[in-house]
C-alpha cells in the first residue's frame, strides 16, 4: 500500500502512556476470551469491559512514560494516514450527497482508557464506541490480528475502515434503527442476524471506501486486497469458533461467516456503490 508521502490525520488521540489500570495486563488467553464473548456469544464491547472492569482493581493514574518502538511509531504514522483517508473518501461521498461528513477520532491507547462506553481495553480488540463517536484500539491488538491470520499494511486499513463503517452506520441513523428492532426481537438468534447484518454493511462500507480510494490516489499496491479479503476471512464467526474448539452454529453469529465478510468487502470494493451495501437491516 502506498501511504508514505500522504496525508496524516490531525483526528488521531495519543493516550498510550495514560493507563488506567492496576494489576496484571491480560494476557493473550484473556483476549482471545474477550473476542469469543463479543465476536461469538453476541456480548456487547462495552458490557464485556465493564465486566473485566470489575475483575481488575482501576483506579486512574499516570504510568511511566510510554516507551514506543519505532515498528509501532511506523503503524502508528500508516494508521493515522488511513484516518486521513477514511476523512477525505468519505467527506466526498457525503459532499456529493448533499451532506457534511463529520469525521471520527482514532484514539491510541495502551493497557485501559476511559470511554463513553465504558473502560476500554485490550482484550475488546478495534472497537466503535457510538457515545463518543471515536474508534479505540490498543496497537498491542495488531499482534493478535496476525496470530489469526491477518498480517500486511492493508489487513490493518482493512480493520479502520471497517471501524469507520460503524461511524458511518451511527451518523446516518442505521445503528439507532438497528438497536431499536433488536431490542424488539422475539429472540436472541433475531437480534444476532440483525447484528450480522450490521457488521457486514461495515464490511460492504470499507470495500466501497477501498475503492473510491484507489480511484483518487491509486494508493493500492498488488497483493493488498488479498490481504483484505484474507483478514475478512480470519475474523468470520465461524472461523473463530472453530480455532477456538467451539461447533459454529449459525444463531450464535454476530459479525457473519467467512465467506459472508469476504463477499461484502468484495461487493463493496467491486462496486465503490453505498447502495450495494444493503445487507437488509
Amino acid at each position: 500500500m502506498r501511504w508514505k508521502d500522504r496525508r496524516r490525520s490531525t483526528n488521531v488521540d495519543d493516550r498510550r502512556g495514560q493507563s488506567m489500570k492496576k494489576g496484571a495486563a491480560i494476557g493473550g488467553g484473556g483476549i482471545i476470551m474477550a473476542l469469543i464473548a463479543i465476536f461469538l456469544l453476541g456480548k456487547d464491547p462495552a458490557q464485556v469491559m465493564q465486566g473485566m472492569q470489575q475483575q481488575q482493581a482501576q483506579t486512574p493514574q499516570q504510568s511511566k512514560p510510554y516507551q514506543s518502538s519505532p515498528q509501532e511509531e511506523a503503524v502508528k504514522d500508516f494508521m493515522s494516514v488511513v484516518m486521513a483517508d477514511t476523512e477525505d473518501t468519505w467527506g466526498r461521498i457525503f459532499q456529493n450527497a448533499g451532506q457534511q461528513y463529520p469525521p471520527p477520532t482514532l484514539v491510541l491507547y495502551s493497557g485501559a482508557t476511559q470511554t463513553a462506553c465504558g473502560v476500554g481495553q485490550a482484550a475488546s480488540g478495534p472497537f466503535y464506541c457510538p457515545g463518543d463517536q471515536d474508534i479505540y484500539i490498543d496497537m498491542a491488538f495488531l499482534n493478535e490480528l496476525q496470530r489469526m491470520g491477518a498480517s500486511g499494511d492493508f489487513a490493518v486499513a482493512y480493520v479502520l475502515a471497517h471501524e469507520v463503517g460503524h461511524h458511518i452506520q451511527t451518523i446516518t441513523g442505521t445503528s439507532s434503527k438497528v438497536r431499536q428492532r433488536q431490542a424488539r426481537a422475539r429472540s436472541k438468534a433475531e437480534a444476532n442476524d440483525l447484528q450480522v447484518r450490521m457488521e457486514l454493511q461495515a464490511d460492504c462500507y470499507a470495500g466501497v471506501w477501498a475503492n473510491h480510494t484507489q480511484q483518487r490516489t491509486q494508493f493500492l499496491e498488488r497483493g493488498d486486497v488479498e490481504e483484505a479479503i484474507k483478514a475478512a476471512a480470519s475474523v468470520g464467526d465461524d472461523t473463530i469458533m472453530q480455532r477456538a474448539g467451539i461447533p459454529p452454529r449459525k444463531e450464535n453469529f454476530t459479525h457473519g461467516t467467512s465467506q459472508q465478510r469476504m463477499q461484502w468487502f468484495n461487493r463493496g470494493i467491486q462496486s465503490g456503490d453505498i447502495r450495494q451495501c444493503d445487507t437488509g437491516i
